[in-house]
């Protein structure tokens, strides 16, 4: 039985919605009932009660569905096995970053070394923020991350702290904390911040809203920027203030935007490094043994 066939009956399984299943699989709706319908022939059981405003599941559908989920997702267990298994034979290790954690030069620090020691293993690199980054390695797009904390990982994910960094308050052209050689946490008070995507970015969102905790105000969360160089870059613009990592300040300066530390004890950024547990790659082990000792250094 064709794989598509099952994953059209699980789309609509799942949404009870023919239209809504169609775009998630990336097809028609018509194409969509196609498939359902030869699905159900060659089972010869109706696997859905149809009418014109509505989808269920028929008895024969309920039952399929409770054999298949679990069959389908150790389909894809095997599936992510053997592809683990064949980059890590071919000497392929698949490595994300955050642009900010580039930018702090962790990533160099990490991998630079490493690579001119190893040149017979390829690796490649993708921009990507956090949260996306742990999802691709739990589901094992990614073999090594490096990411912003505070981010949720799921079980068999573990990490390990790079760098920890004071975060600083970029402010906007003309701003009137300018001559303050730090600031306080309460003179922000009323102040529109401008914090990263939030399902992107949620480490500086969590940072800001220290900030105002310890300024005893709720932020105005004015604007959104994709990333850490876009929240700057909007701050530049005038449209308000950000919380920022300390190697920010350092590796760019954009007309206009003044950086000044926090008043007070540190709020404390972390860049982590995150992989597998029990990593079966020996090229992958071996460089997460570097990263490892890395994170000793300088944890």
């Amino acid at each position: 039985m064709e794989l598509r066939l099952l994953r059209a009956f699980l789309a609509v399984a799942e949404t009870l919605h023919f239209a809504r299943a169609a775009e998630s699989l990336g097809i028609s709706p018509p194409s969509l009932t196609e498939q359902v319908q030869e699905l159900e022939r060659r089972l010869g059981a109706r696997l859905f009660v149809r009418s014109k405003r509505s989808v269920a599941l028929s008895d024969a559908g309920r039952l399929f569905l409770e054999e298949l989920r679990p069959a389908l997702a150790q389909l894809d267990r095997a599936e992510q096995v053997a592809r683990l298994a064949g980059r890590g034979a071919r000497g392929i290790i698949e490595i994300g970053f955050a642009g900010s954690a580039a930018l702090s030069g962790v990533l160099a620090q990490a991998v630079a070394a490493w690579r001119r020691e190893h040149p017979e293993v390829e690796l490649h690199l993708h921009e990507m923020e956090s949260a996306p980054q742990i999802d691709a390695l739990a589901e094992g797009r990614l073999d090594i991350a490096f990411v912003r904390a505070p981010v949720v990982t799921p079980p068999g994910i573990v990490t390990a702290r790079l760098r920890r960094e004071p975060v600083f308050i970029a402010l906007p052209p003309d701003h009137a904390l300018i001559a303050e050689e730090s600031i306080a946490a309460a003179s922000l008070t009323g102040e529109a911040f401008i914090i990263p995507d939030q399902e992107a970015g949620t480490s500086f969102h969590h940072h800001t809203m220290a900030v105002a905790q310890r300024g005893g105000f709720a932020p105005r969360l004015a604007h959104r920027g994709r990333d850490l160089i876009a929240v700057a870059t909007l701050v530049a613009l005038g449209l308000g203030v950000a919380v920022v990592p300390e190697s920010l300040c350092r590796t760019l300066a954009l007309p206009g935007v003044t950086y000044r530390p926090l008043r007070g004890a540190p709020i404390l950024a972390d860049i982590v490094a995150a992989f597998r547990r029990g990593e079966a790659a020996p090229a992958t082990r071996a460089l997460i043994r570097r990263i490892r000792q890395q994170a000793g250094e300088e944890g």
